[in-house]
């Protein structure tokens, strides 16, 4: 795995837009932050554009990625949101040369697809805030936190555990993300679902049932199986159904067989507090029977 150098002060950082459209002023708000940091900030041509629920055309986005990706001056890139759109660019940055000049990428939700691009170079990539709340400024601990990733920190992480939690400790490689993206991503060169990782998933307005699909797949094809563990992020904005009254309860049911550690409630995804998660990171989850679990990253 090939992790992107360090950022120091005076370095070059990107925000673009490679799926939805952003309103203007999380864009400048973070842009002001990252500069009170100490970086220089390129917002890219079509960061600030609307074409229907994109922010420009397949043509537009692409270009501006690229021309992140490949310049060398830029050493990291913020996209300001998610949405939908990504999975549009794949086949072109698929032919970059993406692992020649690595830089950090961060941001989740549709942006996991472009997660998944990277690790297929072998990069390491950020999953974790964009520009509405990095616009907040580094006195939030999410920002804190996501900064030192980008100056070369390893975080470590705890939170409350959780009744549904299964106890026990893992080493593996960290990867995961929204978990409706990468479900689509299966049985492509870019399928991140993979066996003998710690995979961790979160997901925002998709039913239970539509979930427990996905999981079932997982079952099916033996990588739940064969998972050294399992971190549940936040799954938001959903309504009970007949069978379930909360997703966790789903997601317990579904992995009742396996005996890898399980955490339930981590503080990721469409949540305020949403902490950075390094893709293709070793870490040790740490699943208590009572009090707190922790995601500790190694150097």
């Amino acid at each position: 795995m090939i992790f992107p150098p360090a950022l120091k002060k005076g370095d070059k950082i990107a925000i673009c837009s490679p799926a939805g459209p952003i309103a203007a002023e999380n864009v400048e708000g973070a842009a002001k932050v990252l500069r009170r940091e100490g970086w220089e900030v390129v917002v890219m041509p079509h960061t600030l554009g609307k074409n229907g629920q994109y922010s420009g055309t397949d043509d537009e986005r692409f270009d501006d990625l690229r021309t992140a990706l490949l310049d060398p001056e830029i050493k990291a890139i913020v996209c300001s949101r998610g949405g939908y759109g990504v999975v549009h660019l794949m086949d072109r940055l698929e032919r970059l040369p993406l692992a020649e000049n690595p830089k950090w990428v961060v941001g989740f939700s549709d942006i996991s697809a472009l997660h998944a691009m990277l690790q297929s170079k072998g990069v390491a990539s950020i999953h974790g805030s964009m520009t509405s709340h990095i616009k907040l400024g580094a006195g939030n601990e999410d920002n804190a936190s996501l900064f030192g990733i980008l100056r070369g920190e390893r975080p470590a992480y705890t939170f409350p555990a959780h009744e549904y939690d299964r106890p026990g400790i893992a080493t593996g490689t960290l990867l995961g993300g929204n978990l409706a993206v990468l479900a689509e991503l299966i049985n492509t060169p870019y399928d991140l679902l993979r066996p003998d990782t710690i995979l961790f998933v979160e997901d925002i307005a998709e039913p239970i049932y539509k979930i427990e699909r996905i999981f079932y797949q997982l079952r099916l094809s033996g990588v739940l199986a064969n998972l050294r563990g399992l971190i549940v992020g936040q799954f938001t904005d959903y309504k009970p159904n007949e069978n379930y009254a909360d997703m966790e309860s789903m997601i317990r049911d579904m992995t009742a067989p396996y005996n890898y550690p399980i955490a339930f409630g981590a503080p990721t995804g469409h949540v305020f507090h949403n902490v950075p998660l390094i893709e293709g990171a070793k870490v040790t989850l740490k699943v208590s029977p009572s009090g707190t679990n922790s995601i500790i990253f190694w150097r």
